[in-house]
């Protein structure tokens, strides 16, 4: 038994889909007990608040747990919203307030400055204490209007580099198929395998 160390449905959705069949039935947190606190996450990177959310459900019901923490990288910006992507534009959550807060301030910044990149890292916690993490990216460019439907977040000012078309517009299958979440978790399979097959 592994447990994703999130509530997050479109996480879990994508999750489970990377990691078919190695982890033919993935579940979140939603069915675990109440009094688990959602975790803070107050790491300098992705990798600490991955590990940070995965350790705290590995140790509190003693099974292997595997979490991520993911954010758009923006070149021009040093790397911001970074981390602080979820909550950009002050409280967690509010993709439309992050999107919009986000391309405001990139109004004078030109096509070619424009470049970015999601980044993920997964961890893997074990009940021993053993962490393992993995990192992926997604390289692409920021558009100056919001195009399509589908994804959440910033996916649809996202356009991933070897594309016409945001992250938004692409079939959620397309989407897993070339995204930094996969990347990561792919990278973290192989160390997946062994601690299911260690049970």
């Amino acid at each position: 038994m592994i447990i994703l160390a999130s509530r997050n449905a479109h996480k879990l959705t994508e999750v489970r889909e990377i990691l078919q069949p190695l982890v033919p039935e993935l579940d979140g947190i939603d069915g675990a007990p109440d009094d688990i606190p959602e975790p803070v996450e107050d790491g300098r990177t992705f990798a600490e608040n991955a590990v940070m959310k995965a350790q705290q459900i590995a140790l509190r019901l003693g099974v292997p747990a595997i979490a991520d923490d993911s954010g758009l990288c923006v070149d021009i910006m040093g790397g911001a919203p970074g981390i602080f992507s979820a909550r950009w534009a002050g409280r967690h959550g509010d993709d439309l307030a992050n999107l919009h807060l986000l391309l405001n301030q990139l109004d004078d910044v030109k096509g070619e400055d424009r470049t970015a990149r999601f980044v993920c890292a997964a961890a893997l916690a074990l009940p021993d204490g053993t962490v393992v993490v993995e990192e992926g990216e997604m390289a692409g460019t920021l558009r100056y209007e919001p195009v399509g439907e589908g994804g959440f977040g910033y996916d649809p000012i996202f356009q991933p580099d070897g594309h016409d078309v945001t992250t938004a517009q692409l079939a959620p299958e397309e989407k897993n198929a070339i995204s930094h979440r996969r990347k990561a978790f792919e990278a973290l399979a192989p160390h997946i395998q062994r601690a299911l097959e260690a049970e």
